[in-house]
């Protein structure tokens, strides 16, 4: 298993969520949306072709839309081995954050 970094583990969230629609664009609106994180695209697709490298995730070329200019979406799945390197890399942090939650909050509430 490779060591995921943090916005990795986010695209690759995305991507299960979102399926057979996992393209840059809607990856990106997901994230923002559930994390309200702002990525910008050349993040993420660098981040997805370094993915794909490592075959994380395996891209495939969509089919082009109608009265949309410009190349076709590529869009995204996740790989059995980015699967777990997925759950192995979600559940260290779990291991790590378990039973912490609570001092974790009051430390950050004290005033510097």
């Amino acid at each position: 298993m490779g060591h995921l970094g943090e916005l990795e583990q986010l695209i690759l969230f995305a991507v299960v969520a979102l399926g057979d629609d996992a393209y840059g664009g809607a990856i990106r609106a997901h994230i923002e949306e559930r994390s309200g994180r702002i990525v910008s695209s050349g993040a993420i697709s660098t981040t997805l072709g370094r993915l794909a490298e490592r075959r994380l995730v395996a891209g495939r070329v969509g089919t082009p839309v109608s009265g949309r200019a410009g190349r076709p979406r590529k869009h995204y799945a996740l790989t059995p081995a980015g699967a777990r390197d997925l759950q192995e890399s979600y559940t260290t942090i779990r291991a790590m954050a378990g039973g912490l939650l609570q001092r974790l909050g009051a430390l950050a509430e004290q005033e510097s």
